[in-house]
């Protein structure tokens, strides 16, 4: 008959241990405080601290502290370096070993502990990917003190603690990225005068039915949808309608305005960087396409996206992988493109200043945005909407617009769109201190202008002289003398026109206002003639 061994079960080694209560937080503190307790259970330990090292200046800051007993915590958080103790630091992390802190007078000490801490100590440096990011220091109070047969148990401490203060400063880090967008979102909220992201659009079952009868139908799928429109006419808030009413609703939306970004950055913001890649890359940085991976990525004004970038972005609509500037790890994100831009971009491919892949691709689903001129049905509600957001910001009442001035908003042509009505109601408001809406006043009544003559760089238009032609096809091969070409004619009526608005192309005095054309017809046309509206602003202004 055979006895039964039971096997011996051997208690777990303290590297073991350290291992397991690291994996088991998600917050620094409250792992050093448990290794804390451990670590006085097999030595003197009174207490752990983990201190970070900050960079110009040098400096050590106490980051988390543990103790194993009624050890106090130091008071004093930040250890400035002197230039002794600052050299005696730079070598202890340069020889990346654990030492044994036992004179008091020392510039190691003095640069270690914080002040008004005494007794023994230990200390070893902390490493993240091969960067010194702080040390931790072990205290006793014991007259025995920490001696460097100990010097094991520190040793012991530095890769598990290193792990815990790279997840440490990752969820940090995390955290205060999430703290930025709601800060973001919630301001972005209240520009729009909106509670969330999806409140109703104004005007969508009137001027805009038609373009959310068209939201409503492509936001169910993933196709890249591109929103035509003049400044100013709601493109932003169509794309967030898209995706709120999407799959990806509970995902990122995230904004980018492809045309206020240095084209040599263009890149590094779109796609990401790794460590090194250029001058200033100190660390890897998402692009704006991973930050919006399982969510929407609006890029306004596609159309002024450098040519290099529009290569790239190709490769992202077609494959659904990208490379950060510097990487070569392609790496996979699922993102739902909506493109915007007042520009013409069939335009733009004729003349090869915008790829036709490129356009075709983004192109599958467009959607055109009236202007407020066409869909002035719209303005009543848009001017209550924006009327109630002034008088709260201001008074903390809501305004609303009399029938006066609806018909005053009514008789004019709105060049900046659905933005400039808002900035026109903000204004009145204003004027009648929260308490009315002065309209008439915001909108401006037309005033006598007066200026001084100023040389022009072009000779007077010639006066033409009418004469009866007569019923002859020769009379139509020669211009008369009196006669002047039609560009020649239209560029002198232009400078008769800025001479006059003091060089202001748009607005209620504007030179396309007294012309009666579109501005941006009217600047199209200065182009072409050469006309330089700044020559015709007072001295002194821009």
């Amino acid at each position: 008959m055979s006895a039964r061994i039971s096997p011996v079960l051997r208690p777990p080694s303290l590297e073991v241990e350290l291992w397991r209560e690291v994996g088991r937080h998600l917050e620094l503190a409250d792992t050093v405080q448990r290794v804390a307790k451990l670590l006085r259970q097999v030595a003197p330990v009174d207490a752990v601290l983990v201190r970070r090292l900050d960079q110009k200046p040098l400096r050590l800051s106490t980051i988390a502290f543990g103790s194993g007993s009624t050890f106090p915590e130091p008071e004093s958080v930040r250890t400035e370096q002197e230039p002794a103790s600052e050299r005696a630091l730079l070598r202890f992390l340069n020889e990346r070993s654990a030492v044994s802190l036992h004179d008091a007078s020392s510039s190691l000490v003095r640069a270690m502990l914080p002040a008004g801490v005494s007794g023994s100590a230990l200390a070893g440096p902390l490493f993240v990917h091969d960067e010194a990011v702080g040390v931790v220091v072990l205290l006793s109070s014991d007259p025995r003190g920490l001696a460097e047969a100990q010097l094991d148990i520190a040793i012991s401490l530095l890769e598990p603690l290193s792990v815990a203060f790279e997840s440490d400063q990752r969820l940090h880090e995390l955290a205060r990225m999430r703290e930025t967008l709601e800060a973001d979102r919630r301001a972005l909220l209240s520009r729009l005068g909106r509670q969330e992201i999806g409140d109703t659009v104004v005007g969508e079952g009137a001027g805009l039915k038609l373009v959310m009868e068209r939201v409503e139908q492509v936001a169910r799928t993933d196709a890249p949808v591109l929103l035509l429109g003049e400044t100013g006419s709601g493109k932003e808030l169509i794309a967030r309608a898209i995706h709120t009413q999407s799959r990806r609703k509970d995902g990122p939306v995230v904004r980018i305005n492809c045309g206020a970004i240095p084209s040599e950055l263009v890149d590094s913001e779109l796609f990401g960087h790794e460590k090194g890649s250029f001058t200033g890359a100190v660390g890897v940085r998402k692009g704006w396409f991973e930050r919006a991976d399982g969510g929407t990525l609006f890029l306004d004004e596609i159309g002024e996206l450098p040519h290099a970038a529009q290569v790239r972005l190709l490769r992202v609509l077609q494959d659904g992988s990208l490379e950060r500037v510097g990487g070569h790890q392609p790496i996979t994100v699922d993102v739902r493109i909506v493109a915007a831009t007042h520009r013409n971009l069939e335009t733009m491919v004729a003349d090869g200043s915008f790829r036709e892949d490129l356009w075709y691709r983004i192109s599958v689903f467009p959607i055109r945005l009236p202007p407020l001129r066409e869909r002035d049905e719209d303005i009543p509600a848009l001017a209550t909407h924006f009327a109630k957001r002034s008088g709260m910001k201001l008074s903390g009442v809501p305004l609303l617009p009399s029938e006066r001035d609806i018909e005053l908003l009514r008789t004019y042509s709105w060049p900046g769109n659905v933005r400039e009505l808002g900035a026109v109601i903000e204004r009145a408001a204003i004027l009648g201190d929260g308490k009315r809406l002065e309209i008439s006043k915001a909108l401006g009544a037309p005033q006598p202008i007066v200026v001084q003559e100023r040389p022009s760089a072009f000779p007077p238009a010639p006066s033409v002289t009418v004469r009866p032609v007569a019923n002859d096809a020769s009379a139509h091969e020669q211009p008369g003398p009196g006669v002047q070409p039609l560009d020649h004619a239209m560029r002198s009526h232009i400078e008769r026109a800025l001479s006059s608005t003091l060089g202001r192309i748009e607005g209620p005095f504007g030179a396309a206002k007294v012309l009666g054309i579109n501005p941006h017809t009217l600047r199209a046309r200065m182009r072409k003639l050469g006309i330089e509206w700044s020559r015709y602003r007072p001295r002194g202004e821009a």
